[in-house]
C-alpha cells in the first residue's frame, strides 16, 4: 500500500530506506530532491533528456545542493529521448 508522506519527509524516507521492499521513486519534485540529496538518501538518478529546447525553467539541482555523480547508463529512445542513470560518485569529491 503505497501512503503519501506529509510531515518529516527525511526521517521518513531514513525509515523506508531500512526495510525490505521496493524501489522509492520521487517524480519531479525538485525541491524533495534537493532536501534528499542533503541528508545522503538518494542512490540513483535518472533523467529523461527530451529535444525540446524552452525558454525558462526551474533548475533542478541549485548552488547550495552540489553532488559528483557518476555515469552508469545512457540509452536513447525513440525521437530522440535519451535516459540518463547516474549514481553519486564520493570518491569525485
Amino acid at each position: 500500500m503505497v501512503s503519501p508522506i506529509k510531515d518529516h519527509v527525511v526521517a521518513e524516507i531514513t525509515q523506508l530506506k531500512e526495510q525490505p521492499g521496493q524501489e522509492i521513486l520521487i517524480a519531479g519534485s525538485a525541491t524533495l530532491v534537493q532536501s534528499l540529496m542533503e541528508a545522503d538518501l538518494i542512490d540513483e538518478y535518472r533523467f529523461l533528456v527530451h529535444p525540446v529546447i524552452m525558454g525558462k525553467g526551474k533548475r533542478f539541482f541549485n548552488d547550495a545542493t552540489k553532488a559528483s555523480l557518476k555515469l552508469v547508463e545512457a540509452k536513447t529512445f525513440d525521437l530522440g529521448v535519451v535516459l540518463l542513470r547516474y549514481q553519486p560518485d564520493p570518491k569525485a569529491v
